[in-house]
């Protein structure tokens, strides 16, 4: 079960149902090598040890992959590759690792990052009234959150609809949850747009760019390395994105504002002295 029904104390002294999230210990291992243990929700183990993979670049094509298979009584998920000899470079990936921002404090591999500037992604065009009802629509999906707050929430979109969506304790967690089921399905992100609960660090635009999905919406903030990747490679970032409002911090230019209301328009220029005269 995602949640899990508890008894807490409220402020004036009662004791209340409450519910609160699981959070399972999952270890990856690769043809026998373990790579990571993560701590996850465990609603979409597969896929979010299909993103995990994709997302960190140690394997590349997943045709090279025979089958994924859960023990949850061992706490383990076993990736078996069809050549069987794990991932290339192992150790020399296992020493060039970064301590990231991620919930719970992530790692990424350096050849992650040299990848980065690899990617090509399109030039989105979105419209504010679209994304209005995108914002809203999303916000409708948080089943978990809903109930027992303490996980985040994450989704491939379209303009106005999300495709799927995903909640675990940590948004890289169901970043890579995505990023497994577009791989599986050999989803595009082109024209995309990837929402997220979390904020937007320099982690999630990469692994946002690894999806090829070129517009990154957030209901939190933005760190500014992750503002400054995402400008580097031109992902258009919109953030602090809630009912009616949002900020776009990258790609103004992409945006369309079609849903200002009157008295926010800037009124027309003025004609000058000289301009009257004529």
């Amino acid at each position: 079960m995602p949640s899990h029904g508890v008894v807490a104390v409220n402020e004036f002294g009662e004791s209340i149902d409450a519910h609160i999230p699981g959070e399972l210990p999952l270890t990856i291992r690769v043809d026998g090598m373990e790579v990571v243990t993560l701590m996850t929700l465990g609603t979409e183990p597969e896929a979010l040890t299909l993103g995990y993979i994709r997302n960190q670049k140690l394997i590349e094509d997943i045709e090279l992959i025979k089958s994924v298979q859960v023990d949850w009584d061992r706490e383990l998920v076993d990736v078996v590759t069809h050549e069987g000899l794990g991932i290339s470079d192992w150790q020399e990936k296992m020493k060039r690792r970064i301590i990231t921002s991620g919930c719970g404090q992530g790692t990424i591999f350096s050849c992650t990052v040299d990848k980065l500037y690899e990617v090509t992604l399109s030039t989105p065009s979105i419209k504010q009234s679209e994304l209005y009802a995108l914002i809203k629509n999303v916000g409708q999906l948080n089943d978990v959150y809903r109930v027992s707050g303490a996980v985040h929430g994450c989704g491939l979109c379209t303009a106005t609809e999300s495709l799927m969506h995903i909640e675990d304790v940590g948004r890289h967690n169901a970043a890579d949850a995505i990023a497994g089921k577009m791989w599986l399905q050999g989803l595009s992100g082109d024209g995309k747009i990837f929402y997220t609960t979390g904020r937007l660090t320099s982690e999630i635009v990469m692994k946002t760019a690894f999806m090829g999905i070129p517009t990154l919406l957030s209901r939190s903030g933005v760190t500014q390395m992750g503002l400054e990747l995402a400008q580097e490679i031109g992902m258009t970032m919109i953030a602090r994105a809630k009912g009616r409002h949002f900020m776009i911090y990258n790609g103004r230019e992409n945006m369309q504002f079609d849903a200002i209301p009157p008295e926010r328009r800037s009124p027309p220029p003025t004609k000058g002295m000289k301009d009257l005269a004529s």
